[in-house]
C-alpha cells in the first residue's frame, strides 16, 4: 500500500511538474511573464526601418540605423562557410529541433566546463534581443533564456533548417561595423560569401566567438590561432582530411582588408542632424532607428562631393608645407616669445584613457606608465594617403596627432538660408570633432572686419570712397588702453575705406572702429548678433574689430548671407520636411527666422567691398589660379600667431566659410608668410567653386550681384580721391599689413 502510495505521489509530481512546466513556458510565449520579441522581425528585418536622410536633389545620402547589414541568400554562401559553422558552433544542427537536449544535459553536468549548449536556432533568437535590455540579475539573465528556447521552438517550426542557418550568419556582427557574413567577407576579403575558399571561411567563423579578440586585423596571431582550431574542428567532423588540415594550418592570413565605414558623404552633418533628430523624435514618440522616416535635407549631394574633395585636395598639399617648414621642430609655441610649450606631449597623454588606465594599474608610478607608453606597438594612424600601419609608441602618436592639420567648411544658399554642404573636419574615422557647428569656435582675425564696416556703412553712411586717415589711434576701454598696429609697423597717408578692406589693414579698421564713437563696441556687437553671431559671446570691447573673438565658420558663413542676399539675415537650415515610413508629411521647416539687417543698398556697398577684396587685395589671384569665373567676393583672416587661417567667399547664390588650423591653438604655422589666410583656408574655397562649375551635375554659375533699383554707380568712383597703388608682385607683403 506504502509502495502504491509513494508511485502515486511520484507520477502526480511528474504530472504537475510537466503542467506546471507547459503552463510557464506557455506564459513566457504569450508574453505573461515580460515582453517577447517578435519572430518575425528575424525573417523580416526592415520592420525595424532605418530612417533615410535624403539630400536637396533627391540622393539618399545616409541613413540612421541599428544595424548596418546586408542580408544574402543561403545560395549564395559558400559551402565551407556552412560547415565551418556547423562544425564549430552547432554539429547536431540538422537533427536537433532548436535545443540540444544533449549537448544541455552535458553542459549541465560538467557545470559548463565541457563547453555550452547554445545551438546556432538559440544564438539567433538570442540576437532577437539585442534589441532590448539586456537583465543585469541572475534571475533575469534565466528568464531570458528560457525565452530563447521558446523563441527557437518557434524558429524551428516556422523556418528550414538552412533558412535558420542563413539568418543567424546575416544578424551575427563580425566586427565594430560589419554586421553579417556578406558585411565581414567584404571588409576582411573583398569578396562574397560565396567565393570563400576554405581557411578565409575558418577565419571569419572563428571570429563569432569574440569579434576583436580574433579580429585578424588588429590580433593576426589570435585570428591565426583561432582559425587553425576551426579548422581542427572541421578535420574532426570529417569536413577536411588531416593532410588538407596541416597544409592549411600552416598557411598564413591574407588579408585584402577594406575598412567599411557606414558614412557615406557629409558624415560630420550626419552626426549634427542625428542630435538634433533623436530630441526631435524623442519628443513625438519615434525611434530615429526604427521608424523609417524619410528626412529631407538642404545638402546638395554634389556640392558636398566637391566640398570634400576640396578640403582632402589642399590639406594634403598644405600639410606637407607645414611639416617641411617645421622639420624636426615642434610646433606648440607661445604667441609672444614662439618658444616651445615645455611638457606639452605630456600634458595631453595625461588626458587620455590609456594614461589613467596604466595609472591605476601601475599605482601612480609614473616611471612605469611613461616607460610603458614610450614602447613601440602596432597601430594604425590617419595619413593623407589612407590608413597607415605602422610601429610607434602610444606618446610619439600623440606628437604625430598634434601636428596633424584640420579644416572646416560650409556653404549656405543665401537667399534661403539653406546649408548646401558641411564639411566638419577631414576624417570621420579619426577625428570625429566637427570644425562647422556653433560650439566650434576659434579666433576668426580679420574676417570679422567687414562687420565693423558694415556698421559704420549703416550707422554713419559711410561709402566705399570715404577717407581715413592711416595712423595710429587709441581706445580706451575698462581703464585701459588699446592702441592696435599693423602687423608690419606701417602707418601714413590717406586711404580710402575700400582699400583698408581689400589690403586688411588694421590702422583703417581701428578707425572705422573709432568713428561709432564710445559705444561702438556696443554698436558692432549688436549689428553682429542680427547677423546670427551667438547671443552674449561677442565681448564689448574695441579690440573686436581686429577679430579677437571666437566664432564657429557656421558663424561667419550666416552673418555674411545678408550682404548678398540685399541685406536681409535668415537663419540657416538644413532640413526641409520629414514623412514616415508612409509618405505622410510630419513636419515641414519651411519659416526659418529671418531679419532685414541692411538696406539692399548698403548690403550691395558690402558686396562691392568683398568683389575688391578678391580683384585687388589680399586674395588677388584666386580666380585665376583656380579657373573661376564670374562675380566673387570673399575675406581673407589670420590670428594671432598664425593658428587659424580663415577664408570667408561669396557669389550671388553661396556664401562659403573655410576655416584651416590644428586641433591645439597653440600648433602654429611658422612663417607669416605660410600662416596667412589666403594660403592657409582659401584654396578651399577655390578647389570648391571651381569643381562646382566644372561638375557637369551642378554646373554653377557665379551670376553677378543684384543691383538695387536707382542705385547710383557713382558711389563706387573713388578715382579722384585717394586709392590704392597696386602691384601684384607684392601681394605677400600686402597681406602682412592687418591680415
Amino acid at each position: 500500500m506504502r509502495e502504491f502510495k509513494f508511485i502515486r505521489v511520484i507520477w502526480f509530481s511528474l504530472l504537475g511538474i510537466i503542467l506546471f512546466s507547459l503552463l510557464f513556458f506557455f506564459s513566457i510565449a504569450k508574453g505573461f511573464l515580460g515582453e517577447m520579441p517578435q519572430v518575425e522581425d528575424l525573417e523580416h528585418p526592415k520592420n525595424a526601418l532605418s530612417s533615410e536622410i535624403i539630400g536637396e536633389d533627391g540622393v539618399v545620402i545616409g541613413s540612421f540605423f541599428l544595424e548596418n547589414r546586408t542580408n544574402i541568400e543561403y545560395s549564395e554562401l559558400s559551402p565551407h562557410v556552412v560547415n565551418a559553422l556547423i562544425a564549430t558552433e552547432d554539429i547536431r544542427f540538422y537533427s536537433h529541433s532548436g535545443i540540444d537536449l544533449r549537448g544541455t544535459l552535458r553542459a549541465v553536468a560538467s557545470f559548463g566546463t565541457d563547453g555550452g549548449a547554445s545551438t546556432i536556432t538559440q544564438q539567433l533568437s538570442k540576437n532577437l534581443f539585442s534589441r532590448f535590455e539586456r537583465p543585469s540579475n541572475k534571475l533575469g539573465r534565466i528568464m531570458q533564456k528560457f525565452k530563447e528556447w521558446v523563441i527557437s521552438v518557434e524558429l524551428e517550426k516556422r523556418y528550414t533548417k538552412n533558412e535558420i542557418l542563413v539568418m543567424y550568419l546575416n544578424t551575427v556582427p563580425f566586427s565594430g561595423v560589419s554586421f553579417g557574413i556578406d558585411a565581414a567577407s567584404k571588409e576582411f576579403f573583398n569578396k562574397t560569401p560565396k567565393e570563400l575558399n576554405v581557411e578565409e571561411a575558418a577565419v571569419l567563423i572563428g571570429m563569432l566567438k569574440a569579434n576583436h579578440r580574433y579580429n585578424p586585423k588588429y590580433n593576426p596571431d589570435n585570428s591565426k590561432n583561432r582559425r587553425n582550431t576551426v579548422l581542427g574542428q572541421m578535420k574532426k567532423y570529417g569536413y577536411l582530411t588531416n593532410d588538407s588540415l596541416e597544409l592549411l594550418k600552416a598557411l598564413p592570413i591574407k588579408l585584402d582588408y577594406r575598412p567599411t565605414s557606414s558614412q557615406g558623404i557629409a558624415p560630420y552633418f550626419k552626426t549634427e542632424l542625428g542630435e538634433y533628430l533623436k530630441k526631435w523624435c524623442s519628443e513625438r514618440g519615434l525611434n530615429l532607428y526604427r521608424s523609417g522616416l524619410k528626412i529631407y535635407t538642404t545638402i546638395n549631394s554634389e556640392m558636398q562631393k566637391e566640398a570634400e574633395k576640396a578640403v582632402q585636395m589642399h590639406l594634403t598639399e598644405f600639410q606637407k608645407k607645414f611639416d617641411r617648414s617645421w622639420g624636426k621642430d615642434k610646433p606648440w609655441r607661445y604667441i609672444t616669445d614662439r618658444k616651445v610649450i615645455p611638457d606639452f606631449i605630456e600634458t595631453h597623454m595625461r588626458r587620455t584613457e590609456r594614461y589613467q588606465s596604466l595609472k591605476e594599474e601601475f599605482g601612480g608610478d609614473e616611471k612605469r606608465i611613461w616607460a610603458e607608453l614610450k614602447k613601440p606597438i602596432k597601430m594604425t594612424v590617419f595619413s593623407w594617403k589612407g590608413d597607415k600601419d605602422t610601429v610607434m609608441s602610444p606618446y610619439d602618436s600623440m606628437a604625430y596627432i598634434k601636428k596633424i592639420l584640420h579644416a572646416g567648411f560650409i556653404a549656405i544658399d543665401p537667399e534661403s538660408g539653406q546649408i548646401r554642404a558641411w564639411v566638419g573636419g577631414i576624417n570621420h574615422k579619426y577625428f570625429k570633432y566637427d570644425h562647422v557647428n556653433i560650439r566650434a569656435k576659434r579666433q576668426v582675425g580679420s574676417t570679422f572686419k567687414p562687420l565693423v564696416y558694415a556698421t559704420a556703412i549703416d550707422i554713419n553712411k559711410f561709402t566705399p570712397c570715404t577717407e581715413f586717415k592711416r595712423e595710429r589711434t587709441t581706445f580706451y576701454s575698462g581703464g585701459q588702453e588699446w592702441s592696435p598696429r599693423n602687423f608690419d609697423g606701417k602707418e601714413g597717408g590717406v586711404w580710402t575705406m575700400w582699400k583698408g578692406l581689400a589690403l586688411s589693414d588694421n590702422l583703417i579698421t581701428a578707425q572705422i572702429m573709432k568713428s561709432l564713437g564710445d559705444d561702438a563696441p556696443d554698436l558692432v556687437v549688436q549689428f553682429a548678433e542680427r547677423l546670427g553671431i551667438e547671443k552674449d559671446k561677442v565681448p564689448h570691447v574695441p579690440s573686436i574689430c581686429l577679430g579677437t573673438v571666437e566664432l564657429s565658420p557656421f558663424e561667419m558663413a550666416s552673418a555674411y548671407t545678408a550682404f548678398v542676399n540685399s541685406g536681409l539675415w535668415v537663419q540657416p537650415s538644413f532640413i526641409v520636411r520629414i514623412e514616415d515610413k508612409d509618405g505622410n508629411v510630419i513636419e515641414e521647416f519651411d519659416s526659418p527666422k529671418h531679419d532685414q539687417v541692411l538696406s539692399a543698398e548698403k548690403a550691395y556697398i558690402m558686396t562691392h567691398l568683398l568683389e575688391r577684396v578678391v580683384q585687388r587685395g589680399t586674395a588677388f589671384g584666386m580666380t585665376g589660379r583656380f579657373g573661376i569665373e564670374g562675380s566673387v567676393g570673399g575675406k581673407t583672416g589670420t590670428t594671432q600667431g598664425a593658428a587659424d587661417g580663415w577664408f570667408i567667399g561669396v557669389t550671388k547664390n553661396l556664401v562659403c566659410a573655410t576655416w584651416v588650423g590644428a586641433d591645439d591653438p597653440t600648433v602654429r604655422v611658422r612663417t607669416s608668410a605660410l600662416g596667412q589666410g589666403s594660403q592657409m583656408a582659401m584654396p578651399v574655397f577655390g578647389y570648391f567653386m571651381s569643381g562646382i562649375q566644372k561638375n557637369p551635375k551642378i554646373k554653377y554659375k557665379a551670376n553677378a550681384f543684384d543691383i538695387p533699383a536707382n542705385f547710383n554707380p557713382a558711389l563706387f568712383d573713388c578715382t579722384k580721391k585717394a586709392d590704392l597703388d597696386f602691384d601684384p608682385s607684392r601681394t605677400l607683403e600686402i597681406q602682412g599689413l592687418g591680415d
